[in-house]
């Protein structure tokens, strides 16, 4: 059989690296959604109001908030809100 070695030998968990990255997945999970449902009021706006102009400028700022949020932490999900409620606000103006 196998030798799997013994519990004594196995190295100790890395407790605060695991929460670094479960703080960065949910940082991402965050950011992505938003930046997600940025995109798809941008899709309405165009699709439904026929302004492909303002869409595509909402995606386009959709793509540099997503990478702003993405970059810095302390600002997060609020960089990808700007173009989301834009969109939002260009979908009831229209």
């Amino acid at each position: 059989m196998a030798d799997h070695g013994h519990a004594a030998d196995a190295p100790q968990m890395d407790y605060p690296e695991h929460e670094r990255t479960y703080v960065g997945f949910v940082h991402f999970a965050e950011v992505g959604t938003l930046a997600c449902l940025a995109i798809v009021a941008a899709l309405a706006v165009g699709g439904t109001k026929h302004a492909w102009g303002t869409a595509i400028i909402g995606t386009l700022l959709t793509l540099v908030g997503t990478g702003v949020g993405i970059a810095a932490p302390s600002i997060g999900w609020r960089a990808t809100f700007v173009p989301f409620a834009l969109m939002l606000l260009a979908l009831l103006l229209y």
